[in-house]
């Protein structure tokens, strides 16, 4: 399990740490300014498209109608809903690019009239790369069945190098136009990359009456995972649109906030994506597996957590040490490391139904806790400015976590996953490091961070000698 979550940790990461010097180099060319906070809202549509699909929604929904099929019948079936998905995401695309004003409108209420613009002639490029990302989602899926997670692992690499290459080209001159376009591009790069592996699972070109049957077929699984996908998507552009309204540069210190957040974790993803498929083949073995991915969700979260949470001012000071409006950006990356170890619980907790075939429990947990983020957030923020987004986070998670303990597939089962034990250890570990020993680092960014590391690996050495989660094969 851990050696499988290795290899695509590894190859993973590159797309991650492409895409955050992606972030980094807007916000060092363009500040935290009204013009960035403009094209983060631009970019929320692809980007919450690729979110869903990486979080493996595709995958999850079609894996037992893929496995339950003879080796003949797969080729077909996955052209036939590949052509349908084709045509879904070429008419979501037009529909996006053409009501660009309407959507800029309802997704930053707060923007200024000329920053709006900006926004919309961005929007109307960048919906153009849902047809690559959501067939480069499908390609995957076969390959994610067969356990091969390498190749489909760098497709965020691919994604994010041509806007990489642009901004880093460019930097102060560069356009928002331009840099749309090249977004389009590594979407389509992406695809291509899977092109011919696709092609030797048996993708062909369908145009028949069987595509309808088969969607319909696999929508019955998907809508579940769809639904609490776009619930989550639905929170993250209510914080934008409440963010648009906080002042200039906040949006973009709370998307820059979730990307450091993420850095750290991209073992998570990987982690979840082997499990999912460990799980789905080995039904006896599905609570131990379950066992051993929360300890390892916890040793690979909680250090991570620990440090970004005691070296959030020096990550920011050393990241921009000249770029105006990035102080709001500390608290913000601290408030967010303490959701990590949650996130991550709730995340796998997930896929363990998804294995059991159970997609509509981990949905209703996921929409209760949405709705009381949804509710708490506009009084959160209003009350205490920026950082109540990270409260109503918070409150949303913990609810989610609490239903999906519930639900009858884990009923009898809560006790053996040492959940308790490690919740409590995390709440009194993270705690007292940020009472007390938070204001005893260094002010220096390059020794504050140098401590912040060493208490991480100090943690992660603990965590690893209590759970180790490698005694789980």
């Amino acid at each position: 399990m851990l050696g499988a979550a290795s290899l695509l940790t590894l190859v993973t990461l590159g797309g991650l740490v492409a895409g955050f010097a992606r972030e980094w180099l807007l916000v060092a060319s363009w500040g935290a300014s009204a013009r960035t906070d403009a094209y983060v809202i631009a970019m929320f549509l692809p980007e919450a498209v690729r979110g869903m699909l990486a979080a493996g929604v595709f995958t999850s929904s079609a894996l037992a109608l893929w496995q339950g099929r003879e080796p003949a019948q797969r080729g077909p079936w996955f052209s036939q809903i590949n052509a349908g998905l084709m045509w879904v995401s070429v008419g979501l695309a037009a529909v996006f690019a053409l009501g660009a004003p309407l959507w800029v409108q309802l997704m930053a209420p707060g923007l200024a009239d000329a920053h709006q613009l900006i926004t919309q002639r961005s929007l109307a490029i960048l919906a153009w790369c849902l047809p690559g990302i959501v067939l480069q989602a499908w390609w995957a899926m076969p390959r994610h069945a067969g356990g091969h997670f390498l190749l489909a692992g760098t497709a965020s690499l691919l994604y994010n190098l041509p806007a990489l290459a642009y901004l880093g080209w460019q930097r102060e001159a560069a356009q928002p136009e331009a840099l749309s376009w090249a977004f389009v591009a590594g979407s389509a790069l992406s695809a291509a990359m899977l092109w011919p592996s696709a092609r030797r699972y048996g993708l062909r070109w369908q145009a028949g009456g069987g595509c309808l049957a088969a969607l319909r077929e696999w929508g019955g699984q998907l809508a579940p995972l769809l639904g609490s996908a776009l619930a989550g998507q639905g929170i993250t552009l209510l914080e934008r649109v409440v963010a648009s309204y906080l002042g200039e540069g906040v949006v973009t210190g709370i998307n820059l906030a979730r990307k450091l957040m993420n850095l750290p974790l991209v073992a998570l993803q990987s982690l979840n994506q082997v499990l999912l498929s460990l799980m789905s083949r080995r039904q006896s073995e599905r609570l131990a597996l379950l066992r051993g991915g929360l300890a390892a969700v916890t040793l690979v979260s909680l250090p991570a957590a620990l440090g970004l949470m005691l070296g959030a001012p020096a990550l920011i000071a050393l990241l921009f040490p000249k770029v105006q409006g990035t102080a709001a950006l500390v608290s913000l990356l601290a408030g967010y490391a303490a959701i990590l170890v949650l996130a991550g619980w709730n995340t796998l907790l997930a896929r363990y139904h998804y294995a059991e075939g159970d997609t509509r429990g981990p949905v209703l947990a996921e929409l209760r806790g949405s709705l009381l983020q949804a509710l708490s957030l506009p009084v959160l923020a209003w009350a205490f400015g920026p950082l109540g987004i990270v409260w109503a986070l918070m409150a949303g998670t913990l609810l989610t976590g609490w239903h999906l303990l519930q639900v009858p597939a884990l009923q009898g089962d809560r006790a053996a996953l040492g959940l308790r034990a490690q919740a409590a250890v995390c709440a009194l570990l993270l705690g007292l490091a940020w009472v007390l020993l938070r204001p005893r680092l260094s002010a220096q960014p390059a020794w504050l961070l140098a401590e912040a590391a060493a208490l991480g690996l100090v943690c992660l050495l603990g965590v690893a000698a209590w759970l180790r989660p490698w005694r789980v094969r």
